[in-house]
Formats: structure tokens, C-alpha cells, sequence
């Protein structure tokens, strides 16, 4: 708990005035709006849940399978349309399990396309920053050919796994936010 404090102290430190916060975990943060949705959609086996942990971070976890032509869990959150045009960068606080994830942006909900950052995780609590001109668009693990993601407004972000390996998976999640 007293590291997590720490840490959590030491990228508000770096956060600036400008930052602009798309989710804070803690102890009394809502998360009843994100959802899972993993490839059981098209008929694969894998299966993850979302939750808190005591010290109020996200967790991100289960089993990806092969299964079925299966092969990834993601988990999303939809919210009101953002305006992002002054921000140039996703800041992500997490702890992983030492895999690589992606993260996503919608600039519309209803869209079928997502914009995508990788990201490489280790085991210690870590600050991710991914530049939003280098997220590139993709449908179904298709990179599409209509440029990089040129930030307007988004309705949603999410976090996915799918390394096309069966495994299990741990993402810690503290805070989302634009640079």
C-alpha cells in the first residue's frame, strides 16, 4: 500500500497543469461502466475479468486461449464525447506481468476501428507514455490505410491482450491520462 503511494505520488509530480485525467483508480472510483469483451464474441475461449484490488488499482486479468480460433480479452471504457486536440500523449500508470498489451482509443464509440499503442510491461510499477500521431488504426488485428490517429475527440479507450499465445495475464491499472 505505501509503495503504491509513493508511486502514485511521484507521477502526480510529474503530471503537469495541462494534464488531463480519463480515469483514476482508487479505493472509491466507479468501475462498474468498463466492460470485458473478449474473443467469446467470435467464438473463442478466453476470459477475462476486471476488478479492484485492496489498494483501489484495476486489475485486468485471466486466460487468453488459442481455442476455437480464438485468441484475446480486452477490456474498454465508453464515456462522453472528450476533446483532446491540445494533448499529444496517453500517460498510463500500470503494472504488468512482463507481456506486451495494447492500448486502444475510439474516437467514436460506434466505430468499428480502434487507434493502437503498444506497450511492453514489467513486473514494478511503471509509466507508459505512448504518442497518440504514432497510434495506428486497426480493425479485427488488420492495420487499416487511413493514417495514424490525428487527435480530435474520443468516446472510448481500452486495454488488450493478444500475443497469440495461450496465457495467463495480469495488467494493474492506476491511472489513464492525456499529456
Amino acid at each position: 500500500m505505501m509503495n503504491k503511494l509513493i508511486l502514485g505520488l511521484t507521477f502526480l509530480l510529474h503530471m503537469t497543469i495541462s494534464d488531463a485525467i480519463i480515469f483514476d483508480f482508487t479505493k472509491t472510483s466507479d468501475i462498474s461502466s468498463w466492460r470485458i469483451v473478449d474473443d467469446g464474441v467470435m467464438g473463442g475461449r478466453s476470459k477475462g475479468t476486471f476488478s479492484k484490488n485492496p489498494d483501489g488499482s484495476a486489475v485486468f486479468s485471466g486466460k487468453v486461449s488459442l481455442d476455437n480460433y480464438g485468441g484475446f480479452s480486452s477490456v474498454q471504457y465508453s464515456f462522453q464525447k472528450k476533446e483532446i486536440s491540445s494533448y499529444t500523449h496517453v500517460v498510463v500508470r500500470i503494472k504488468g506481468d512482463g507481456k506486451k498489451y495494447q492500448f486502444r482509443i475510439k474516437e467514436k464509440s460506434t466505430d468499428a476501428h480502434s487507434y493502437i499503442g503498444t506497450f511492453q510491461t514489467t513486473s514494478d510499477w511503471q509509466t507508459v507514455t505512448i504518442p497518440m500521431n504514432e497510434m495506428y488504426p486497426a480493425y479485427r488485428g488488420r492495420t487499416l490505410q487511413i493514417g495514424n490517429l490525428k487527435p480530435n475527440k474520443i468516446e472510448q479507450v481500452a486495454f488488450l491482450i493478444a500475443n497469440k499465445v495461450a496465457e495467463q495475464f495480469k495488467l494493474e491499472i492506476a491511472v489513464i491520462s492525456l499529456r
